[in-house]
């Protein structure tokens, strides 16, 4: 059976809600309570973990422990992953700079720039390579992962060469869309993109108050 993959985006905030359950020492969280920390319906959180199987009891809950054990598994996150960078403006080293990707088993270990003036430096604790380095770094760090911090008009001749390198997954950080083969994931982060479905809304809520506010000047007019 194909698992949607709007069930396994949403694998991760399990996850995240799980272990912070966990480390408050919580031992079993029924569909109700999962659902409440992630407003959700208890039926939809049901229904994404019957996908993978049965877990829990009927009027018991889920096992913390073993519900996070498990879904670890799902997604793999019972090893650690190596990941590439290229790019390492100021995007680029504000990741490096990030400290939230090692506790959770992704570990920075190359990073890449076509910029001369980049290449050489030390950073986080790596020294930046050139582009032409890719092909044997990245075979012989058993890299699967890179994330793409370069100016758009960059992205898709990075992406292509990467993925001649064998890597299967892409975080993009660009602004633009890239294309892959079958089998190459990419994911895309542009925060402009997102204020601007944000606005939508809001958007929606000054026009009903400029109504209304119409409206009752209309009316004592």
């Amino acid at each position: 059976m194909e698992v949607p993959e709007v069930v396994v985006g949403r694998l991760p905030q399990y996850v995240r809600v799980l272990r912070d359950l966990q480390k408050k020492g919580d031992r079993l969280v029924s569909s109700k309570e999962l659902g409440d920390l992630l407003q959700m319906t208890p039926a939809q959180i049901r229904k994404d973990l019957s996908y993978f199987g049965r877990f829990g009891k009927q009027g018991r809950g889920y096992s913390v422990a073993s519900l996070l054990d498990q879904l670890k598994g799902i997604l793999a996150l019972d090893r650690e992953w190596r990941i590439a960078l290229v790019g390492v403006g100021r995007l680029g080293r504000a990741i490096l700079g990030y400290p939230g990707f090692a506790p959770e088993g992704f570990q920075i270990v190359a990073a890449f720039d076509d910029d001369q003036r980049q290449v050489g430096q030390a950073l986080a604790g790596l020294i930046v390579q050139p582009m032409s380095e890719m092909p044997r770094i990245v075979t012989e760090k058993d890299i699967r992962i890179a994330i793409v911090a370069v100016p758009a008009a960059q992205a898709q001749n990075v992406v292509n060469q990467l993925v001649s390198c064998g890597v299967k997954s892409v975080l993009n950080y660009a602004p633009v869309s890239v294309q892959t083969p079958e089998g190459v994931r990419v994911r895309g982060i542009d925060p402009v993109l997102s204020l601007q479905s944000m606005t939508y809304y809001l958007g929606a809520e000054l026009g009903s108050a400029q109504q209304k506010r119409a409206h009752r000047i209309g009316a004592r007019a």
